[in-house]
């Protein structure tokens, strides 16, 4: 069999190789000016059509509202779950910088699509006639431009979110460093969301749907202009292959050596760094430790001149313990899962909750309901800033010690419980006026109570979303193998998009089982709703404490060691 040389990936117990001078000459803070304009432009664009493309199918496409609102929730998870696939394809082949150039240019493909679609006439049926029951349906070829621009549109925007975040980090070398670019990273992307949802969806609903779509073509494309500005300034990380065929002869080697024993001595086994100084410990975790047959050297492993003869029967020992970190932060990641998931539950009920509500602002403005969704990304903005400029640097002087990214993660979890127990409360007070008025049996009835009501359970989401959502980013770019950096930073939206499918599930089982959540949501029952998603929350966050307690950061606090200035 060929010789295999191992890829040198740096474990936490390792000293890291010293950088070429080309890598060191280039990074540094210079490069998130053009990052930071490229990801603006980016979510000024995708969200410019995405917080808006029910009304469109609506009102463009006839398509019925609950249709559209399926669709939507479709388009939302994939572009949630298409970050990880951008990750893989980075760290494997293309590497940061070509993915996230290659996705800004699929999305103006997909933007020139939309443009056309609200343009041509041929493109979308007739309008609905006011007062018509009959609503022409898009003929096949028009539903198939549609789905091929919202598609396309979609691939461009889920290509590129998380792997400008693995290139932003990747140009920095402190972990300080990292996080506070982690924080200022999920800040932009909430202030560009805010100016979408609200300017750009003014100009499509008031003005023109086809100069909305066209400005967010011209964001996406001063996007990628700025982008690509920034080549000669970016440190680009080098792909090295398939990153999934490392773990996967790790098991395969492991099984294949289930008889044999293991050894306590570190010369039995194969490091990937052969000095003595610095060879890992065999002993250092005991946490999954069958692996470690995977890198006992047995007859026949190594070659003459110390290379690996049999890749599937041997691996270093380093490439034990980066898929024993993997596996190790799995738990931590799936209470991540029913994290968010009461958060897309309440993002969706408060618009409808929203409607049958007060929202005048003044005698002559009235509030839509869908922008109530933006307080939010507001509180959500102002307190990653204020977190990262003065609670944190505060809370480190008078304790000594900052708050670690697991502990910013639990205190979100906390919040996020907190913010569906006053949603629960404020429903409760909703369901009461509206008893007191008598309009349950009135579908469609405003209740006298503003919708102000529901800003505090919203701004609470916002702050809880400020602790857990740069926390979980930073930890898994910290803990994850160097090789799987992109696709440590798409682990969120993963979780993003598996929690935004099991909401949508979870809200079906209770309409099915329960009659709590009816059409006429004025004779439901939705603060039942709210008490369940509290306990649930609060055996998820006691499920996260048991995993935190059992993690131990060792990437992080090897970095510690060597970055003066930073402690966790």
């Amino acid at each position: 069999m060929a010789k295999t040389t191992e890829s040198k990936l740096v474990p936490a117990d390792i000293e890291a190789p010293e950088m070429p001078d080309s890598m060191t000459k280039k990074g540094g803070f210079i490069t998130l000016f053009f990052i930071a304009g490229t990801l603006s432009g980016v979510m000024l664009s995708g969200f410019g059509w995405l917080a808006n493309l029910i009304v469109y199918l609506v009102q463009e496409f006839n398509v019925e509202s609950i249709n559209a609102s399926q669709i939507a929730n479709v388009v939302h998870g994939c572009i949630n779950l298409l970050p990880i696939l951008g990750a893989i394809i980075a760290d494997s082949f293309l590497g940061s910088f070509q993915v996230a150039a290659i996705s800004s240019f699929i999305s103006l493909l997909g933007m020139i699509l939309l443009i056309l679609t609200a343009k041509l006439s041929s493109l979308k049926p007739p309008p609905c006639e006011i007062g018509s029951s009959f609503c022409r349906a898009p003929s096949k070829l028009q539903y198939v431009i549609l789905y091929l621009s919202i598609a396309t549109a979609s691939a461009g925007l889920g290509g590129s979110r998380y792997t400008l975040a693995t290139l932003g980090a990747n140009q920095l070398d402190k972990p300080k460093d990292k996080e506070t670019f982690f924080n200022w990273f999920f800040f932009t992307v909430n202030v560009s969301s805010i100016i979408s949802s609200t300017a750009i969806v003014y100009v499509e609903d008031s003005i023109s749907w086809a100069l909305g779509y066209t400005i967010c073509f011209a964001a996406n494309f001063i996007a990628l202009a700025v982008f690509l500005a920034g080549q000669r300034f970016y440190r680009c990380d080098k792909p090295q292959g398939s990153q999934f065929t490392g773990p996967l002869r790790v098991v395969v080697a492991a099984v294949r050596k289930r008889k044999v024993a293991l050894s306590s001595r570190s010369e039995d086994y194969y490091h990937e760094h052969c000095e003595t100084s610095k060879v890992m410990p065999v002993t250092a975790n005991r946490w999954f430790r069958f692996l470690n047959r995977a890198a006992m050297k047995t007859e026949g492993d190594i070659d003459s001149d110390g290379l690996i003869a049999r890749p599937w029967k041997l691996c270093s020992l380093e490439q034990v313990e980066n898929l024993r970190t993997v596996i190790r932060l799995v738990p931590i990641w799936s209470s991540g899962i029913f994290l968010i998931t009461p958060v897309a539950i309440q993002s969706s009920i408060a618009v409808t909750q929203a409607l049958s509500m007060d929202r005048h602002l003044g005698s002559n403005f009235k509030i839509p309901a869908a922008s109530i969704i933006v307080v939010i990304l507001v509180s959500s903005s102002f307190f990653v800033a204020l977190f990262d400029r003065f609670v944190f640097p505060t809370w480190q002087k008078l304790t000594g010690r900052p708050l670690t990214l697991l502990q910013r993660i639990g205190i979100g979890h906390v919040i996020i419980v907190i913010s569906m127990a006053i949603s629960a409360m404020v429903e409760s007070k909703r369901l009461k006026t509206i008893h007191d008025n008598k309009l349950e049996a009135l579908p469609g009835a405003i209740v006298p109570m503003p919708v102000w009501w529901l800003f505090p359970q919203l701004v609470v989401i916002g702050i809880g979303d400020a602790f857990h959502f740069p926390g979980q980013t930073a930890l898994y770019y910290h803990e994850f193998p160097a090789s799987l950096r992109s696709i440590a930073t798409a682990m969120v939206s993963l979780v993003v998009g598996i929690a935004f499918y099991v909401s949508t599930a979870l809200v079906e089982l209770i309409r099915k089982l329960t009659g709590w959540l009816p059409g006429n949501i004025n004779s439901g029952r939705l603060d039942n709703l709210y008490w369940i998603l509290v306990t649930a929350g609060a055996l998820n966050f006691m499920y996260f404490l048991v995993c935190a307690k059992l993690y131990k950061c060792r990437n992080i606090e090897k970095e510690v060691e060597t970055n003066s200035g930073f402690d966790i």
